[in-house]
């Protein structure tokens, strides 16, 4: 197995990397936490991005877009996450956020959403998390009944980042309640000033995002507006799912943890207590020792997922050990930092307090830990069953 980079992803990853250090950093202390950047920082921002070619990433060369592997977006959002200038759930300064779900529209489909959302016209909101239905989505009760040339949609999806922001949703509701993750799950493009269709309450949380509860009563869809197939929800929602989960909260939690490694062995070279740095002491070393471990296995488990799922892999058991392991070692990584260094660690100054609050919501959102662990041992149960 050849572990070198080819010079193309090498030479693209060095220039995120210098593009982090001369135009993000800088402005970390200058743009206040917010959901989203201020708007003319993004447009500038963007404008940079595209003269570097680094614009609509996954987004196939037939539509404009880079069409880069799942391997060099994880390194382009590893370097890009070592600066906390851009929130976790923002859209981000290299253009729409396709993911894999809209590459499913039908032609038709394709002139009403995918076309629109790559050229900035639309944005577009992922609804599959119920109050009920968190990290179990097949247990949801969102339903939608055939009726003639229609569905009527019942139910409410919550914890939706963007919803108040978006022009449609991606909505999984059961066609089949039966069925349910085994082909009763179809997903529909939502219009969201459809009639029946409404934000009902917005959530303040303890990081930068405020998502959304939407609840649909009696919401007429098309059945023109079916994604992907009937019954076919469940399966299109996981790739969604399955590419998140290595390049969101697999290599975003690389770049953080990277960053507050680096932070830490500079702060503990120069910082001196009783005579000597603070590097010289065991139990700083260690702590460097363990994030370093932690880093480097997380990024080696990280870029094998991202190879596989380039290769069309089956790659669902991979990406619930990177869910898992990425989401706990950043938290602990930026623990270890703010601990190196003491009271300065918990100013705003620096900004590990933000990454501190922020990284404890990824061993929940889009899958908890626990989930996590119950899937891979269900892959290990299965895998020996018989033997």
């Amino acid at each position: 197995m050849d572990f070198e980079l080819s010079e193309e992803i090498a030479l693209l990853q060095k220039t995120v990397r210098r593009f982090v250090q001369e135009e993000l950093i800088p402005l970390e202390k200058q743009v206040p936490e917010a959901e989203d950047l201020p708007e003319d920082i993004r447009a500038g921002l963007e404008s940079k991005t595209k003269e570097l070619g680094l614009w609509a990433l996954e987004v196939p060369p037939e539509y404009g877009g880079a069409g880069l592997s799942c391997l060099a977006i994880c390194l382009i959002y590893e370097e890009v996450s070592k600066s906390s200038l851009i929130p976790f759930r923002s859209p981000g300064i290299f253009g729409p956020k396709i993911g894999p779900i809209l590459l499913h529209c039908n032609d038709e489909q394709k002139e009403r959403y995918l076309l629109p959302v790559i050229r900035g016209e639309k944005r577009a909101c992922f609804a599959m998390t119920e109050p009920h239905a968190g990290s179990d989505p097949a247990s949801m009760r969102t339903t939608a009944v055939r009726d003639g040339d229609d569905y009527i949609l019942d139910g409410i999806k919550t914890f939706i980042t963007a919803a108040d922001k978006c022009d449609f949703a991606q909505v999984f509701a059961l066609t089949d309640p039966e069925k349910r993750g085994r082909g009763g799950i179809t997903c529909f493009l939502v219009d969201m000033d459809s009639p029946g269709c409404r934000v009902t309450n917005k959530f303040k949380m303890m990081i930068a995002d405020s998502p959304c509860e939407i609840t649909f009563s009696d919401c007429r869809v098309p059945a023109s507006n079916i994604l992907g197939g009937i019954g076919r929800g469940f399966q299109t929602g996981q790739k969604w799912l399955t590419f998140n989960r290595i390049v969101n909260h697999g290599a975003k939690a690389l770049g953080v943890a990277a960053r507050c490694l680096e932070m830490s062995v500079r702060y503990a070279k120069q910082r001196v207590t009783f005579g000597e740095p603070l590097s010289h002491r065991q139990a700083i070393q260690w702590m460097l020792a363990d994030s370093e471990v932690g880093l480097h296995a997380a990024r080696l488990m990280v870029y094998h997922a991202a190879w596989k799922y380039d290769r069309g892999r089956d790659v669902r058991h991979e990406t619930a050990m990177v869910k898992l392991a990425c989401s706990e070692m950043v938290g602990q990584v930026v623990d270890r930092a703010i601990q190196i260094h003491g009271a300065m660690g918990l100013t705003t100054e620096l900004p590990f307090e933000r990454w501190y609050r922020d990284v404890r919501s990824r061993r929940i959102t889009e899958g908890a830990s626990e989930i996590q662990r119950l899937q891979i041992a269900r892959h290990l149960i299965q895998k020996y069953d018989g033997s």
